[in-house]
């Protein structure tokens, strides 16, 4: 009859203990049916569960090899009903969750435990992806982001992510929560919105600002926030507020846009790990244009000025980019470029890109007003725009290390 037994080793991590340790469990004659080995601050932690099939002393083999290699060896007997229960919840699905913040609180962890408990997940694994704070104490130049491996039976996701929103906000700390599968690090195309997101301005308002129409557009952006126009109707009477402002002005603020926090090291991991990257704004192609020759995004889509004898006529090319339009366009790219849906991310601020980011296989509103982050499934609003690279699951220390060897 089968044994099973949960081996622990626990001790001052250092070469040899592995080798050590699978000898005897191959004197033995163990099965490896599961294996799990951790080290944090010179401390190893090794855990293992193996079948036997045959009588063996496992358990003193395990305690000489421990007491000559410097750990503390444990083998506990696991029932047949443990190991059932064991096998049923590997293949349950699994979840990842995110919490990112310029620091991490310890106690947003008591929180999160609770909170995952109460739909019934157990966290299987906890790993920071995140640099390590400097000895000094400063915030980590890219803050700090810890992901953790969840299993469970099937929960309500949007009940879930409505109580990690609600608790992050009590925390300042962005909690994003995603189902984990075989997408998860195979997405290769990522569109961006442009205003409010690649950069820290609204580009109309600051072309009414120079034209002197700042305060009729934004009554314009007032209507349409109450319900009273929509996007296209809203674009329509503000651009024509612009009429008769000078090319020269366009060229002034291109040269000035103030870019987003972390954007350009973000675009250069992007391109040194092949994905394809594209604004879709309902801005301005003068603009998106700029930030593409600046930032090597490979396409750009957004509304197109009609400018004549130096001015701006108040009038834009059709059609209007709207947020039907950014969602087709991602639809489109990702088909154009051979990809599954589940393959895109969508990254944006506003409720024009809502759409966008339900169509994306993982869309995040970053910094976004709240209505725009509860409806979104991800959200950012602690950290830089790099911190996407979290999300995606890339730890800082290897993306650094590979850009260091290229």
């Amino acid at each position: 009859m089968t044994r099973r037994l949960l081996i622990r080793a626990t001790g001052a991590a250092r070469p040899g203990q592995l080798a050590g340790l699978g000898q005897a469990l191959a004197r033995s004659g163990a099965r490896l049916l599961d294996i799990n080995q951790s080290v944090t601050f010179g401390m190893v932690s090794l855990e293992a569960l193996v079948g036997l099939d045959r009588d063996s002393d496992l358990e003193s083999a395990l305690n000489q090899a421990g007491d000559s290699l410097g750990l503390d060896v444990q083998a506990i007997q696991v029932s047949a009903e443990d190991y059932q229960r064991w096998s049923v919840q590997a293949s349950e699905p699994r979840l990842i969750l995110t919490l990112l913040a310029p620091h991490l609180p310890a106690g947003i962890l008591a929180e999160v435990g609770a909170l995952t408990a109460e739909h019934g997940l157990t966290v299987e694994l906890i790993h920071r992806l995140s640099g390590r704070e400097a000895l000094d104490g400063g915030v980590p130049p890219f803050g700090a982001c810890v992901e953790c491996w969840l299993r469970g039976e099937e929960v309500d996701l949007d009940i879930l992510r409505e109580k990690a929103l609600a608790l992050g906000a009590m925390h300042g700390v962005d909690i994003a929560i995603q189902e984990d599968s075989i997408w998860r690090r195979h997405r290769r195309l990522v569109c961006f919105d442009m205003d409010s997101t690649l950069i820290q301005a609204e580009v109309i308002d600051e072309l009414a600002r120079r034209h002197g129409v700042y305060e009729d557009v934004a009554a314009v952006t007032e209507r349409a926030m109450r319900g009273e126009l929509d996007f296209q109707q809203s674009f329509r009477e503000r651009m024509a507020k612009l009429k008769g402002l000078d090319e020269a002005v366009l060229v002034e603020i291109a040269e000035e846009l103030p870019l987003m926090d972390g954007v350009e090291r973000l675009m250069k991991h992007l391109k040194r790990l092949g994905y394809r990257t594209a604004i879709l704004s309902g801005g301005f192609t003068y603009f998106a244009r700029h930030l593409q020759e600046k930032l090597g995004f490979d396409e750009v889509h957004a509304n197109e000025l009609v400018i004549e004898n130096g001015k701006v006529t108040g009038e834009v090319r059709e059609p209007i980019l709207d947020a039907s339009r950014k969602a087709e366009l991602l639809h489109e790219i990702a088909a154009r470029e051979g990809l599954a849906m589940e393959q895109t991310i969508a990254v944006g601020d506003g409720a024009n890109d809502l759409k966008m980011l339900a169509a994306a296989g993982l869309g995040i509103a970053f910094r976004a007003k709240p209505l725009v982050r509860s409806q979104a499934r991800q959200s950012i609003s602690t950290l830089g725009i790099d911190a996407v690279l979290y999300l995606m699951g890339y730890r800082e220390g290897d993306l650094e290390d590979d850009s260091r060897a290229g």
